[in-house]
């Protein structure tokens, strides 16, 4: 049976604490986004959960929910960054980005796996934090729907990749695509499957049957 997230991590701390994920390690294009949120445990909205087990519905409701009633701060590190620095340190960029943007300061910070990003208050890892504490699983709920907001938007101008459906992930649709269209600028160059295709295209060889 899958874990329940509780306050008992956050109550084991004094002080203001704030949960931190990120959304968007595995796709092949588009940025990868974190979110720091601080939980007012009387106003938390019920059904909390890591993002991942929610239905694309059910993150919705809970994300606007969570708008209303806890703090907020997001952070992007662009594919720019993401090819420049790999995904892990993009990741982490992305999460310090999060937490400097929180309308308050948190006395300590617990964040999602097991490397800690640069912030300016106390942290700690918690492996498989999304579906332990309710503050974790609250900010995989907002990294996930914002950048899945992010990618419908690059869908308007790419409409062939199917963002909108598929979010960046290297699935056949997006695959097929890749193949008919080639790389745009939202993709991961320093991924393999697109660093293979252009390195296939600028010496002019038979494009990879399986870009995976």
């Amino acid at each position: 049976m899958a874990e329940t997230a509780t306050f008992e991590i956050e109550n084991s701390f004094k002080g203001v604490v704030a949960g931190i994920d990120e959304a968007g390690r595995g796709p092949w294009a588009g940025p990868v986004v974190a979110a720091a949120v601080i939980l007012d445990p009387s106003t938390a909205p019920a059904g909390l959960r890591d993002s991942k087990t929610l239905s694309e519905k059910k993150r919705k409701e809970l994300a606007a929910a969570l708008w209303t009633s806890a703090q907020i701060g997001v952070g992007v590190a662009s594919v720019e960054e993401i090819d420049r620095l790999n995904i892990l340190q993009a990741s982490l960029l992305a999460m310090t980005r999060a937490a400097a943007n929180l309308p308050a300061r948190p006395a300590v910070a617990i964040i999602d796996g097991a490397v800690k990003p640069k912030l300016r208050c106390r942290a700690y890892t918690v492996i498989g934090g999304d579906a332990k504490s309710l503050s974790i699983a609250a900010a995989s709920i907002i990294a996930k729907t914002t950048r899945d907001r992010m990618m419908k938007e690059l869908a308007r101008e790419f409409p062939q990749y199917a963002w909108d459906r598929n979010k960046g992930y290297g699935v056949e649709e997006h695959r097929d695509a890749l193949l008919r269209f080639g790389v745009t600028p939202h993709h991961r160059r320093s991924f393999a499957p697109i660093h293979n295709m252009l390195c296939a295209d600028a010496f002019q060889l038979p494009l990879p049957v399986n870009l995976s």
